[in-house]
C-alpha cells in the first residue's frame, strides 16, 4: 500500500519545515500535493484522495475545518491531522474526539507521536468504517464557535463569549417574514446558497448555507447526516438500511426519506 499525504498550510516556511520533517521521520510517506489555501487543499484532497491530510486550521479561502467537512464525502478514507496554534481549546477538543493535531510551532517529538498514531490507525482500521471519528461533525462545529469567540473576546474570555445556540429561524413565506422555533424544525436541506427549513406543517427557504447553520445550532440537538442535510434528533422516527448497509432516516410528521452518507453512518450504528 502506497502512503500519500497532502500538506495545506499558508505559511510557506512552516509548510516546508513540516515537509522536511515528514521526509526524515516517515520516509515511506509520499508528499503528493501542497496547498497555500483551503480551496486548493479541498480540490487536491478530493482529486488525489491521500492517506493523510495535514490541514492548517486558519487558511485563506476556506479554513481547515471547512476543508475537512467538504472532503468528508469525496475522500472519506483520508486521515485528517489539524495544525493549529489554538491550544487552549483545540487540544482538549481533538483529544476527546481522538483526532490528531500538531501545535505551532511544530515540535519533532510531537510529530513522531502523530506519525506513530497514524501508522497504528492505518494498519488496524476497518475499511468498511468511516475514517472520521464518531463526533467529528460536532467537534468541528464546536471548535468553529470557540474560534469565533476567541476572535471576539480573546482566548481568556472564550467561555464567557460563547454564543447561545440558535433559537429562531427567520424565514420568508411569500411576503411575510416568519419566525420558526428551532425546536419545530424537522430537518434542514441545503445546496450551496439556499437552505430548506422543513417543519411538520410548512417549508421555507433561507439564504444561509449549511456550514453556517452548523456553527449556530445545538450540536446535541441537530446532527449532520449528509453533506447537505441536518436533522433534528428528536424528530427521527426510525432508520432503515438497504442490502448495501446504506442508511435512510425517516422523520416524524413528514414523508421525505433522508439519505445518510458514509461519513455520518456511525451515528446510527446502534439503531
Amino acid at each position: 500500500m502506497t502512503l500519500t499525504a497532502v500538506l495545506a498550510e499558508d505559511e510557506s516556511l512552516l509548510r516546508q519545515f513540516l515537509k522536511k520533517k515528514l521526509e526524515k521521520l516517515w520516509p515511506d510517506l509520499a508528499i503528493v500535493g501542497e496547498a497555500e489555501d483551503g480551496k486548493s487543499a479541498a480540490d487536491l484532497i478530493g482529486t488525489l484522495r491521500p492517506t493523510v491530510a495535514f490541514l492548517d486550521i486558519r487558511m485563506p479561502e476556506m479554513t481547515g475545518l471547512e476543508v475537512a467537512t467538504a472532503v468528508a464525502e469525496s475522500s472519506p478514507d483520508t486521515h485528517i491531522v489539524f495544525v493549529t496554534a489554538y491550544h487552549e481549546y483545540a487540544v482538549a477538543a481533538f483529544e476527546r474526539g481522538a483526532v490528531d493535531y500538531l501545535l505551532k510551532p511544530l515540535q519533532e517529538d510531537r510529530l513522531v507521536t502523530t506519525i506513530e498514531r497514524l501508522r497504528e490507525h492505518i494498519e488496524s482500521e476497518d475499511r468498511d468504517a468511516p475514517t472520521l471519528p464518531d463526533n467529528m461533525a460536532q467537534l468541528i462545529s464546536q471548535l468553529k464557535r470557540d474560534m469565533r469567540a476567541s476572535v471576539g473576546g480573546g482566548a481568556g474570555n472564550a467561555g464567557a463569549s460563547d454564543a447561545e445556540p440558535l433559537r429562531w429561524i427567520k424565514a420568508s413565506l411569500g411576503n411575510t417574514l416568519k419566525l420558526i422555533d428551532i425546536k419545530d424544525v424537522l430537518f434542514f436541506n441545503s445546496d450551496e446558497k439556499y437552505t430548506r427549513v422543513v417543519t411538520a406543517t410548512e417549508e421555507a427557504l433561507i439564504r444561509k448555507p449549511l456550514r453556517e447553520l452548523l456553527d449556530e445550532v445545538d450540536a446535541n440537538q441537530f446532527w449532520q447526516i449528509h453533506r447537505g442535510t441536518i436533522v433534528n434528533v428528536a424528530a427521527i422516527a426510525g432508520v432503515t438500511r438497504d442490502f448495501r448497509g446504506d442508511a435512510t432516516v425517516k422523520v416524524k410528521g413528514h414523508n421525505e426519506q433522508l439519505k445518510v452518507s458514509r461519513p455520518f453512518s456511525h451515528l446510527f450504528k446502534q439503531m
